[in-house]
């Protein structure tokens, strides 16, 4: 059994209530962890000593910053065994999966942006003649960073390397549900000598948790990504004290398919970016649109390959889906089967639980394909988070962008078309932050992140992250006589 503990002040410790969560293996549905149940008495100690960590850690040079962030990436990547065998022991990812993906863009998040700030330049602007302005950037102080359970060492490094980088002292929470590279992590921190309290890491329940940084006068931004009922929260409570907050919260993304498509390229990558860790990433398309000169063949073979996918042992090589990651988001899942069925869907393949020999007490659910869906039902407006799609033909351009504009949500959607017009009047049209055209889930570090409607409120990645972690000053200095 393992127990992990809170960082806090360059320290670790348990909670002060010495309150523990369990921490489930979800493929084998039992516990094998334990974590802090912290509360308001541990944040407070957790946002004390990120103050008292500010004023050295902003007025280090970006140079020693960027340092700090170099090495702490060099360390991820030399522990890159060890960090992905414990991402999919508690998350349930398949384990070549958190080495292909999860592990090494950790490690790339704190290299960017160990490398991004040092090219962070400030603006000027001459009135000829009479004056000149130029912009400074100074870090806000305290900020709050809470990461989801989905990727949790990716997106937990997505968020504190701009935050660090840019001269701020950081608590963060991770969730509860997926705790351990978190703690490792905090581990490397401590290893590479980060100066304490410029990073602490508490653990715990969001409501106990998560919510003081919302509140807490001193925190100054808060960086969320996760649900949009708690993401609402976050915002009606941050917004009165005029913090800055920064929301990637859910998604119901489209993927739209012509019958000019370059097909084989549509359809594999379509059954990647619809079960890609058990369906449970944000960007996963889970609305099929296809056009109907290619929709039956379409629908065959993606059914076909999805029934092929194997689901088991996360730690096997040859498994293409692992588990479900909690109890609770295999059941909200599967009753969102039982909903489609209610609604008239015909479940083309899956819509059950699965029980791999060896993991009977497992959370494992079989790639689910559902058709015959009304396009506006609730299984087609309910962001499901599970290996879940459901797929609908469409006749026209004009249909299908109505049909996917049409949507609660705005996070992402992918376009397939060999026709370069029909592209970019799409791309013009279609109310996502992110789309991919003839490709999915490509990532430059660099570009802007986020989503609009119910998907979030504002930008993360590349200058955009390190703007909102800083506070701009214009100056303006005359010189005419």
């Amino acid at each position: 059994m393992e127990t992990i503990q809170n960082y806090i002040g360059g320290k670790f410790q348990s909670a002060y209530s010495d309150g523990t969560i369990d921490v489930y293996n979800p493929a084998k549905g039992e516990v094998y962890a334990t974590c802090p149940n912290s509360d308001k008495t541990d944040m407070e100690t957790a946002i004390k000593a990120a103050a008292a960590a500010f004023p050295a850690w902003s007025q280090l040079s970006v140079d020693q910053r960027s340092n700090y962030l170099m090495e702490i990436s060099t360390r991820i990547s030399a522990q890159l065994e060890e960090l992905a065998m414990a991402e999919s022991i508690d998350n349930g990812k398949p384990l070549w999966l958190a080495k292909r993906v999860d592990i090494p863009r950790a490690a790339a998040n704190m290299k960017f942006f160990g490398s991004a700030i040092t090219q962070f330049a400030s603006e000027s602007h001459e009135m000829v003649g009479h004056a000149i302005n130029y912009t400074l950037r100074s870090p806000l102080g305290v900020v709050g960073c809470i990461s989801p359970w989905n990727l949790p060492l990716y997106l937990f490094t997505w968020k504190i390397a701009p935050a660090l980088a840019a001269g701020n002292t950081v608590v963060a929470k991770p969730s509860e549900v997926t705790p351990m590279t978190a703690y490792l992590f905090s581990k490397i921190v401590d290893e590479v000598g980060l100066p304490a309290g410029v990073l602490n890491i508490v653990h715990g329940l969001g409501h106990q948790t998560a919510a003081v940084l919302s509140s807490h006068p001193t925190v100054k931004a808060v960086s969320f990504t996760g649900s949009t009922r708690v993401g609402a929260e976050i915002a009606r409570t941050a917004a009165p004290l005029f913090k800055k907050y920064s929301l990637e919260m859910g998604g119901k993304n489209p993927n739209i398919i012509f019958d000019d498509c370059n097909y084989e390229k549509a359809l594999q990558t379509t059954v990647n970016s619809s079960f890609a860790n058990q369906g449970q990433i944000c960007l996963c398309g889970s609305k099929i649109f296809v056009q109907r000169g290619i929709y039956k063949k379409f629908k065959a073979d993606l059914v076909a390959l999805a029934n092929k996918r194997t689901v088991g042992d996360p730690l096997h090589a040859d498994t293409r889906m692992g588990a479900i990651v909690s109890k609770t988001q295999f059941d909200k899942v599967l009753s969102h089967v039982e909903i489609a069925k209610g609604e008239g869907g015909h479940i083309l393949c899956g819509g059950q639980a699965v029980q791999p020999v060896g993991f009977e007490k497992g959370w494992f659910i079989a790639p689910t394909v559902i058709e015959g869906l009304e396009p506006y039902c609730q299984t087609n407006k309910d962001e499901i988070f599970g290996p879940v799609v459901s797929i609908m033909p469409f006749d026209t351009e004009e249909e299908v962008l109505q049909l996917a504009n049409d949507n609660d949500y705005g996070l992402s959607m992918t376009l397939w078309t060999e026709n370069l017009s029909r592209a970019h009047r799409m791309a013009a049209q279609l109310e996502a932050g992110i789309l991919w055209v003839n490709t999915w889930l490509v990532r430059d570090l660099r570009t802007p992140f986020g989503g609009m409607k119910n998907s979030g409120v504002g930008r993360e990645g590349g200058f955009d992250a390190l703007k909102f972690f800083t506070e701009q000053k214009n100056v303006c200095i005359a010189y005419g006589k």
